[in-house]
C-alpha cells in the first residue's frame, strides 16, 4: 500500500467528516466540502481519525489510496484553516485592486485586464503590488493564482510581470556588442 495512503488524518476540533453513500462530506468553520469516493479505496473513521484503504491489491488501488488520502486532507485543511496564494506585481504601473468579485490589473496593456473570481475563491489586495487569493478548495485556489499569473508572466531579462511571492526569477544578461 502506498505509503501516504497509510497515514492517517486526525480530524481538528471544530471540523466533523460524513461518509454516506459513495462520498465524504466535511464541514468545518470556513465551509464544507464534497469528494465523491473511489471503488478501490475503503474510507473508515473513528475516534477523530480518517483511515483509508485498499479494497484489492491492485496496483491502482495502491496509487488510489494515497490520492484519495490527500485530497481529503487538503478537504480537512481547507474547512478549518483554509488556503492561500501571495502574488506580486513587479514593474513599473503595474497595479491590483478588487472591486466585489472581480480583480482589476493594470499590467502595460492599452486596457485594464479584469479577472472574475470564481465561486468559493476571494481575493485581497494589502498594497497596490500584491495580490492574496484565499479559498477553502486548495486546487481552486491554486488554479486562479496561476490564470493570474497567466496575465503577464515574469520575463526573463528585467524580472517584470505577476510572479509569486516566493518564486525566484533567474535573469538573463542582455545582448553584448
Amino acid at each position: 500500500m502506498s505509503r501516504v495512503g497509510k497515514m492517517p488524518i486526525a480530524i481538528p476540533q471544530g471540523a466533523v467528516a460524513t461518509i454516506a453513500s459513495g462520498e465524504i462530506t466535511v464541514n468545518g468553520p470556513l465551509g464544507v466540502m464534497v469528494q465523491p469516493l473511489s471503488e478501490l479505496v475503503t474510507v473508515t473513521q473513528e475516534d477523530g481519525v480518517i483511515n483509508i484503504g485498499v479494497a484489492n491489491d491492485s496496483r491502482e488501488a495502491n496509487a488510489h489510496s494515497g490520492t484519495m488520502r490527500a485530497l481529503l486532507n487538503n478537504m480537512v485543511t481547507g474547512v478549518t484553516k483554509g488556503f492561500e496564494k501571495r502574488l506580486s506585481l513587479v514593474g513599473v504601473g503595474y497595479r491590483a485592486q478588487v472591486q466585489g468579485d472581480k480583480l482589476t490589473m493594470s499590467l502595460g496593456y492599452s486596457h485594464p485586464v479584469v479577472h472574475q473570481m470564481p465561486e468559493g475563491v476571494k481575493c485581497e489586495t494589502p498594497s497596490q503590488t500584491e495580490i492574496v487569493v484565499k479559498g477553502i478548495d486548495k486546487q481552486k485556489v491554486g488554479q486562479v493564482a496561476a490564470e493570474l499569473r497567466a496575465y503577464r508572466k515574469p520575463e526573463p531579462y528585467k524580472g517584470k510581470g505577476v510572479r509569486y511571492a516566493n518564486e525566484v526569477i533567474k535573469l538573463k544578461e542582455t545582448k553584448k556588442k
